[in-house]
């Protein structure tokens, strides 16, 4: 009889145990979630004046929320493809862009496309205003929110001899 008390008492303290971390896990996880929340939703309040001006802040003079009237009368001459939504443009061999709008014309979004077999690319230092590390292979990315600005830039480049860069810039 005293055997299966033991085994009777040991079983109700396992029991209890498991109750107990999972509780903890759930306050844990809660707790972590209620985190991610915040971070996700500070990106979205108001600057303060002490948030860093966006160095890429237009393309040959495109800007977020420009109308595409303006847009394609500046760049006419490279424009290959237009639409409602989106315009393509070839300035060069080793230089492409993409403006994308919203219904009602607008800018919401573009994105640059720079070879670099014969030319210059731009490098992120130019575009985001700080340097960032390659990963093993060569590629980089980074991406810098400007609430106050409403919109947002990434750096892309890609590996290998020959790495395509990509710009882009889209509203938050």
């Amino acid at each position: 009889m005293c055997e299966k008390l033991k085994n009777l008492l040991f079983i109700q303290t396992l029991v209890a145990l498991l109750f107990a971390s999972a509780a903890a896990t759930s306050m844990a996880q809660s707790a972590a979630d209620s985190q991610v929340a915040k971070a996700t939703t500070s990106s979205k309040t108001p600057a303060t004046s002490m948030e860093p001006a966006p160095v890429f802040n237009d393309y040959r003079g495109v800007k977020i929320g420009m109308v595409a009237k303006e847009v394609r009368s500046d760049l006419d001459r490279y424009l290959k493809a237009k639409g409602d939504k989106q315009d393509f443009l070839v300035v060069s061999d080793n230089e492409t862009a993409q403006i994308f709008y919203d219904s009602a014309g607008k800018v919401t979004a573009i994105s640059i496309d720079y070879t670099a077999r014969n030319g210059k690319v731009p490098t992120a230092m130019e575009v985001l205003g700080v340097d960032i590390e390659a990963k093993p292979d060569g590629s980089m990315y980074a991406l810098k929110r400007y609430p106050a600005a409403g919109y947002w830039v990434s750096y892309n480049r890609t590996s290998g001899d020959s790495p395509i860069v990509t710009i882009t810039m889209q509203a938050l």
